[in-house]
């Protein structure tokens, strides 16, 4: 099995692109969702946040007010590094975890979906391949302001707390363009994953697992045979 780290930028349609590949069949471990699973209410993470940002980003509900934290650390970078440095190793905890568990299940590869990979860039050293879900900044900016109803500066600073798009084009190994309508992203998709599917980069370590767990087999059945003497 091998890793596939897919990322974007915000309102480039990466999940658009998710939908596609898991339509597909595709085994994707998504780092936003888990984002939100490990801030849930009496988590730890939570508990240090309300310790490190106050009353004022919770609901009457207790629940974190994502809109609130957001507008705090979109527009303070040493509050956005607080927040990372509180929920990343929560995060990476739990895709390890579901990465185990696609291996189980025999899958070639599974992706990554991490929104800030290449600006961590800790992730990228364990990727066989990088994807770029990339649109024009104009269409960015036009879709984020649409979506979340922003003001065209809320927006622009929203965009300029991740690197540009275009910078990120030079570290990726697939870049999918997501400007257009859906039918011409799925065809990037395909055409992608049936690339992926046919790579025999997953061999090595499928063999070695295989001749891991063949080596414990032969020891368990030696012990066995020194019991029963």
């Amino acid at each position: 099995m091998f890793l596939v780290g897919l990322t974007g930028g915000i309102a480039s349609g990466k999940s658009t692109v998710v939908s596609i590949l898991r339509e597909l069949g595709c085994a994707v471990i998504d780092a936003d969702l888990i984002a939100r699973q490990v801030v849930r209410l009496g988590t730890p993470a939570y508990t240090k946040i309300v310790q490190h940002f106050g009353d004022g980003v919770l609901l009457v509900s207790g629940e974190l007010d994502r809109e609130k934290l957001g507008a705090i650390i979109f527009s303070d970078p040493q509050k956005r590094c607080v927040l990372n440095s509180i929920t990343h190793p929560q995060i990476r905890r739990e895709m390890l975890r579901q990465t185990l568990w696609y291996f189980f299940l025999g899958y070639r590869y599974v992706i990554l979906d991490i929104p800030l990979l290449f600006e961590s860039r800790s992730m990228t050293r364990y990727m066989k391949h990088t994807m770029l879900v990339y649109c024009d900044p104009q269409t960015q900016l036009e879709r984020l302001m649409r979506r979340n109803s922003l003001s065209q500066d809320e927006a622009m600073k929203r965009i300029a707390a991740q690197l540009p798009l275009d910078s990120k084009l030079p570290l990726a190994d697939h870049v999918i363009d997501n400007s257009g309508d859906r039918e011409s992203t799925r065809r990037q998709v395909l055409q992608l994953n049936a690339r992926l599917e046919s790579s025999l980069a997953y061999l090595p370590v499928r063999i070695t697992a295989v001749t891991m767990a063949t080596g414990l087999v032969v020891f368990a059945c030696s012990l066995l045979r020194r019991l029963w003497q």
